[in-house]
């Protein structure tokens, strides 16, 4: 099976394409796998480094806005929608896939319309309740539209064949073990707060953490492992400025972005994030009770619909970003923390939430919309 993937720009696009890549090799060693991504996305780096081809393009997105400015970025934007369908055949012809799937993301677009156009089965993936808008663009065109959320069925226009698969979750994620991954982590019993606010970090999730990472800094309550994004290079200053010295505070692990998420993911006892849909569904799989500040810079505010799925089911905590405060965010965390019952009890709860066999229901779609051309063309 030859299979070449397409997505990029954040991980709810990129982990998706990983995870189902990682069990297309699974299933069938052989494989031929490529992921085209945009060149200087993060996707850059990541997919080489799960041990997969990449070629990149160059691709960006619309300004909503007619600003001189942004009309004369929209001018580049075209052009290289142009190039891009152009280099997306090249590419496609070349690698000879059997089948494309896209998951989201602006560099999705030229790729699965080009591989439509040369008669490649197309699948896409939807990981949200409200779908992105190049997937709504590409889903007349998909020979199947897999869903993580059947809600989203009713924002697609035109005749597409849906199928309800959940979002995939990367294999090492599901398999991470906790104990083990505490000891990779050098990590003891106290209780292990994780937190990231995204690859590009949040301000304010990041301002408001920095009291209580720093408390724990003198303390030593909590073990804390947190990613403040690449806009977010100036928080190991904040907490100086706070009082912690990051060198002899052994319990603190502040980086710029999480590399290891599986082992982080799997020693944590309380998780601090927005509500992205793959996040969600890591923290599903693995029973992770957390405490949600989804954002609401987002379509149709989803995250905040997303948030809501688990606190309706007694598994999360949610802050909105306009009640977030230090103090807040420091409350919840000690009494969610210091509370074994309620941390059980989330956990379970997230846990009965999962769906664990998503790649396999996806692989399934796959291994059907192939035996269905082989006997077309017969």
């Amino acid at each position: 099976m030859r299979v070449l993937f397409a997505g990029g720009g954040t991980a709810g696009h990129i982990n998706p394409a990983l995870a189902i890549a990682g069990y297309v090799r699974e299933k069938q060693p052989d494989a031929k796998i490529l992921y085209v991504g945009c060149k200087g996305g993060m996707e850059e780096r990541l997919v080489p480094q799960a041990g997969f081809d990449f070629v990149g393009i160059e691709v960006q997105g619309f300004r909503r806005s007619f600003t001189p400015k942004a009309l004369g970025e929209n001018i580049v934007t075209v052009k290289k929608a142009v190039d891009a369908g152009k280099e997306s055949k090249r590419i496609i012809r070349e690698f000879r896939p059997d089948i494309c799937i896209g998951t989201g993301g602006y560099v999705a677009g030229p790729v699965l319309r080009a591989a439509a156009k040369l008669g490649i089965p197309t699948l896409i993936h939807e990981q949200n309740a409200y779908p992105g808008i190049t997937n709504k663009m590409l889903a007349r065109h998909a020979t199947r539209v897999m869903l993580a959320m059947p809600a989203a069925e009713k924002h697609f226009k035109g005749k597409c064949r849906f199928v309800n698969t959940g979002n995939p979750v990367r294999g090492e994620i599901i398999s991470a073990d906790r104990n083990a991954c505490r000891a990779e982590l050098g990590l003891d019993e106290r209780p292990v707060i994780l937190s990231f606010g995204g690859s590009l970090g949040a301000d304010i999730i990041n301002k408001s953490l920095a009291d209580i990472i720093a408390r724990s800094a003198k303390d030593g309550k909590y073990q804390h492992i947190h990613a403040y994004g690449q806009y977010g290079k100036w928080f190991p200053e904040l907490l100086r400025e706070k009082g912690a010295d990051l060198d002899k505070a052994k319990n603190l692990d502040i980086r710029e972005y999480i590399n290891n998420m599986p082992t982080c993911l799997a020693a944590a006892d309380v998780v601090i994030a927005r509500a992205g849909a793959i996040t969600l569904s890591e923290i599903q799989v693995k029973g992770k009770p957390a405490i949600l500040i989804p954002s609401p810079n987002v379509a149709e505010n989803h995250q905040f619909h997303n948030a809501m799925a688990l606190v309706e089911n007694n598994a999360a905590v949610m802050i909105e970003e306009k009640d977030l405060t230090p103090e807040k965010l420091t409350e919840e965390i000690d009494k969610l923390a210091s509370d074994p019952a309620r941390l059980k009890e989330y956990s379970e709860n997230a846990k009965k939430m999962a769906v664990s066999d998503a790649s396999q229901r996806i692989y399934s779609v796959m291994i059907e919309v192939l035996a269905s051309r082989k006997k077309s063309i017969k």
